[in-house]
């Protein structure tokens, strides 16, 4: 494979694993939230931010470790012949299939870029009491969508690699 090809996926390995690594930690700051919001029910003061927040958070944790999930290869897939076919075989199909996904991606990010952008633009606020700025977390979906098109890009590349009888 060519250099800029075998580069691009180590780049794109290495910042969806750190980008994931830190999504990791979102679970402990929503656990956080949610034990906030569970003493100050208790103690009746209750605290009108913390659903939402929690909501975000969550957002952020799976729109970020999406990748790395798919990187770790620990995303859910129908199994019912793939594990007994040949690695070759799993190879064409994957690199075949993969075009799904990144038109899948393509069309969801295009879809969030002009739906972040209008929230940008009107300064757009959830209807609840709270009213947070949705942009923010929009901003988070835009990248993390981003991350998985650049993922599955990366394992096209592998793919073709694995036909060809070489390993990124």
């Amino acid at each position: 494979m060519p250099r800029a090809i075998v580069a691009y996926v180590r780049f794109v390995d290495r910042l969806n694993y750190r980008v994931g690594r830190f999504a990791m930690y979102l679970l402990f700051v929503l656990m956080g939230i949610l034990l906030y919001s569970s003493v100050t029910n208790i103690l009746r003061q209750n605290a009108i931010w913390t659903l939402e927040m929690a909501q975000f958070t969550m957002v952020a944790y799976y729109m970020l470790g999406g990748p790395y999930s798919l990187q770790l290869d620990s995303n859910v897939r129908m199994d019912l012949l793939y594990h007994r076919w040949s690695d070759r075989t799993r190879a064409w199909v994957d690199a075949f299939s993969v075009f799904a996904l990144i038109f899948y991606l393509v069309i969801l990010l295009y879809g969030a870029v002009d739906s972040t952008t209008y929230s940008l633009t009107y300064s757009e606020r959830s209807p609840t009491a709270w009213r947070p700025y949705i942009a923010p977390i929009k901003i988070v979906m835009v990248v993390g969508i981003f991350l998985m098109l650049l993922q599955s890009i990366s394992f096209f590349f592998r793919d073709v690699a694995r036909l060809r009888g070489e390993e990124i």
